[in-house]
């Protein structure tokens, strides 16, 4: 059981759109024009851009993935989590 703020708003019923998933955009042009650029993977890229890049062909990483400056990525946790229970009435069971 939890504590709902007095001011919080709830919908009730379907919400959004149900053929979101269906439509076919096309062409890559037509995803530029929605604001979504084209992602280039870190082993297709040079060792300079990436710390993924480089090898010769098709060559895999050779390490942990991570982003391009260098930080552990995939389900590695960056965040500490505050701990409250402020609103927990009750825990699950």
């Amino acid at each position: 059981v939890r504590v709902v703020h007095i001011n919080c708003f709830a919908t009730i019923g379907q919400l959004g759109n149900i053929d979101h998933s269906n439509i076919s955009i096309g062409k890559a042009g037509r995803t530029r024009w929605l604001g979504r650029k084209s992602r280039v993977r870190g082993v297709a890229m040079n060792p300079i851009d990436h710390p993924l890049g480089g090898g010769e062909g098709k060559s895999s990483g050779g390490r942990h993935p991570c982003t391009p400056w260098g930080f552990p990525t995939k389900g590695y946790k960056t965040r500490k989590n505050k701990a409250t229970t402020k609103y927990i009435i009750k825990r699950r069971k």
